[in-house]
């Protein structure tokens, strides 16, 4: 059983109005976001401080462009044909909950107007902020759990472990599927026995986890940290190997679980 450790109940420092959001930036083609090509919405904002952040110019709400429902609904209507049948929409950041409000509502717009599949890349965080309904128009949740010890947990990220588990109870409770993401950092969670502990709890989550993702830990977000004038501590860090990569993947399968 994991150690809890406090945890607030219900979110602070976030965006409530459900009219306008902020918008960092988008993707017209990701096609490492979610099933199929997507359009990916990057959201302003997050609360998390991770060491190894690739985005970290999407921490502040506020360095986002501010944007409407229909200014959402432009970006993404021009290429809703295509994306109907290619892939979908997904919703990332930051932390797209940071804006429930606001991105709930443009989901509901773009499944009832468009009727793509919508995938929300999250830590979960923030999910007490929404009421199961709010997950209606999400088909996908992909899952960020960045370790599976609460103090390793709270080092990496500066926040509580115990709420991204919460939420994932929550989605098997609601059988929301969901693909699971792992970054793979040498020395920071690469550690064979915390492996094998996470692997074991997704395991547990049962038939909502269609993937597992062992991402490997890489350095493309260092300029952003030199050019935002904030330390960063993973400058030395390698890239895992290959072989680094496929062991700790190896060790999802062991327990049955498709990975990637």
């Amino acid at each position: 059983m994991h150690k809890r450790v406090s945890a607030p109940t219900k979110p602070t420092g976030v965006h409530i109005d459900i009219d306008h959001g902020f918008l960092h930036s988008v993707e017209t083609g990701g096609a490492v976001d979610g099933p199929g090509m997507r359009f990916v919405f990057f959201m302003a904002g997050c609360q998390f401080r991770c060491l190894y952040c690739h985005n970290p110019d999407t921490w502040k709400l506020h360095n986002g462009r501010r944007v409407d429902v229909d200014d959402m609904l432009r970006e993404v209507r021009p290429y809703a044909g295509f994306l109907k049948f290619a892939g979908g929409v997904t919703f990332s950041g930051g932390e797209p909950m940071m804006q429930a409000g606001f991105i709930g509502n443009v989901m509901g717009h773009i499944k009832k107007e468009m009727g793509l599949h919508i995938a929300l890349d999250t830590q979960g965080y923030l999910h007490t902020g929404v009421e199961d309904e709010w997950f209606d128009n999400v088909d996908l949740v992909m899952l960020d759990i960045k370790h599976i010890d609460p103090e390793k947990y709270h080092a990496i990220t500066a926040q509580h472990l115990q709420p991204t588990l919460d939420f994932a109870e929550r989605l098997k409770r609601i059988h929301k599927k969901m693909w699971m993401r792992y970054v793979l950092v040498p020395g920071l969670t690469d550690d064979a026995g915390d492996v094998n502990r996470m692997a074991d709890y997704v395991a547990s989550l049962g038939d909502i986890v269609e993937r597992v993702e062992v991402l490997p830990f890489h350095q493309m977000g260092i300029a952003k940290w030199d050019a935002m004038g904030k330390e960063y501590t993973l400058r030395d860090t390698p890239t895992p190997t290959t072989d680094e990569t496929e062991a700790a993947r190896d060790i999802f399968r062991a327990r049955g679980l498709y990975t990637a």
